[in-house]
């Protein structure tokens, strides 16, 4: 390709380039005004849309992964671990619950509907909706509570945890005396079983008894 060839190519990409990215805007130049009727009309929203968060309290198990993931803290959970002899009942899916959850809000207000939250949940409880239309004059009503428990229940629940974890103390303070009482007691007996150690019985010493001294031939008589 020649010098002049190439510039005359250049020049034709770069106005071709700039009309297509005009499109829109030439469309919209030429495209008749008309306002939207709403709410009696409303535009359709596209299949993936990200607004307003919903949650199936019924599928949650309280793991809080949804309140860890979520950037600006808008996710409030409370949960207790509830004791092994409580059924709490499963999921949709099939999985045991094994925690109260006490409460579980959502403040709208404060949601910037990124969906980190939706996709840590093991339950697949939490979703966003193409819900757009939540406007309220008081704030306080844009904290959504989904938690069912009621206070009563919570109480009765907290009941339940305190007196199941006092009775674990109880037995491991009676497991841990029993072991101190069975190793005091092997002691002893070790110790009745062992023969006492006696000193050893030192030798006599000879008697310092000085030579007699030799007889003079004078005294012989």
């Amino acid at each position: 390709m020649t010098a002049l060839a190439a510039y005359f190519n250049d020049i034709y990409r770069a106005i071709s380039s700039a009309i297509i990215g005009m499109r829109v805007t030439i469309n919209q130049m030429v495209s008749p005004t008309v306002t939207l009727q709403y709410p009696h009309v409303k535009k359709p929203m596209p299949e993936r849309v990200r607004n307003r968060l919903y949650m199936n309290f019924d599928d949650c198990i309280g793991c809080e992964l949804c309140a860890k993931a979520c950037p600006v803290d808008c996710i409030d959970i409370e949960v207790l671990k509830a004791p092994p002899t409580v059924d709490l009942g499963t999921t949709s899916t099939g999985q045991k619950k094994r925690i109260y959850v006490t409460k579980f809000d959502i403040d709208i207000a404060k949601c910037c509907y990124c969906g980190l939250c939706v996709y840590p949940c093991p339950t697949e409880c939490l979703k966003m909706t193409d819900v757009y239309e939540f406007s309220e004059y008081d704030r306080h009503d844009l904290i959504y509570h989904f938690g069912t428990m009621t206070p009563a229940e919570v109480e009765t629940a907290r009941a339940k945890v305190k007196q199941y974890e006092e009775e674990q103390a109880a037995k491991k303070a009676q497991a841990a005396a029993q072991a101190a009482t069975a190793k005091a007691a092997g002691t002893a007996n070790q110790t009745a079983a062992t023969p006492s150690q006696q000193s050893p019985v030192q030798k006599p010493e000879p008697p310092n008894v000085s030579p007699a001294s030799p007889s003079k031939d004078g005294d012989n008589t």
